[in-house]
């Protein structure tokens, strides 16, 4: 099946440092390539996978599941520790839920998260009509493309298959039970107006998580594609500032 323009992957041989980078659902690798190479450019070694049923057409989504996307970021998670001192876990929305959740089932092999408008939560009435509505209607309205900066484009979905959608609903349902045993240093950006995810949402992460390293930024200028709009060099220099705090940290205390 051929993929949408930027869909695809990417993968870069760098240093110690690994990063693994997470797009959100219904969009793929494009909305994250620019925070990619730019970590890349700083000698990481950065994974960018394209999530199943995504990047080609909303078919192809519609017949997967939250265990297919999980599974995919976990695979690269563990081949990143296998050539990596040190993993990092970023993602947006979506990606920033599967994020946490490496985080919470992988311990001390993620050395911290990066979460961009993670999502939480579906609206109450959408979730509890998901299970019977994905049976009489195939899809909704998409949501990609919510970003400020004018020509910036999200490539992805202009339709939400529903039976993906109810699958979402369980994967962030499941999520919010596991943020108590995410204890890794986290970095949280939001946007303060999100037409996708409500900021609401990072004030839920926040409350529920263990980490005592915590930073949250919010971000003024952008809508939910942080990473394509005019905050996005924001969210690169400080993931980056993040990433190289833990790194120098860990170097010397294991020197000490």
């Amino acid at each position: 099946m051929p993929l949408l323009p930027g869909a695809e992957p990417l993968h870069h041989d760098g240093g110690e440092v690994g990063v693994l980078l997470c797009h959100g659902f219904t969009g793929c690798p494009q909305s994250m390539r620019p925070w990619a190479r730019y970590l890349a450019d700083r000698d990481l070694t950065v994974s960018l996978p394209l999530l199943p049923g995504h990047g080609t057409r909303r078919q192809d989504l519609a017949v997967t599941g939250w265990q297919d996307w999980y599974a995919t970021a976990e695979l690269e998670l563990r081949r990143l520790r296998e050539r990596c001192e040190q993993v990092f876990v970023c993602g947006l929305s979506m990606g920033g839920a599967l994020a946490l959740r490496l985080a919470a089932l992988h311990g001390d092999a993620v050395s911290g998260v990066v979460a961009v408008n993670p999502a939480a939560t579906l609206p109450r009435i959408q979730g509890y009509a998901l299970p019977v509505l994905r049976h009489l209607v195939p899809s909704t309205r998409g949501v990609t493309g919510d970003i400020a900066k004018e020509g910036a484009v999200e490539v992805g979905y202009d339709r939400v298959p529903l039976h993906a959608a109810h699958s979402l609903y369980d994967l962030l349902r499941t999520v919010r039970g596991e943020l108590p045993r995410v204890t890794r240093p986290l970095l949280l950006l939001h946007s303060r107006v999100d037409h996708v995810v409500p900021p609401s949402d990072s004030a839920l992460i926040l409350e529920r998580i263990s980490s005592r390293d915590v930073t949250e930024t919010v971000l003024e200028r952008s809508l939910h594609v942080a990473t394509l709009d005019h905050d996005a060099e924001r969210i690169f220099a400080d993931s980056y500032g993040f990433i190289t705090r833990l790194t120098a940290r860990k170097t010397a205390r294991d020197g000490a």
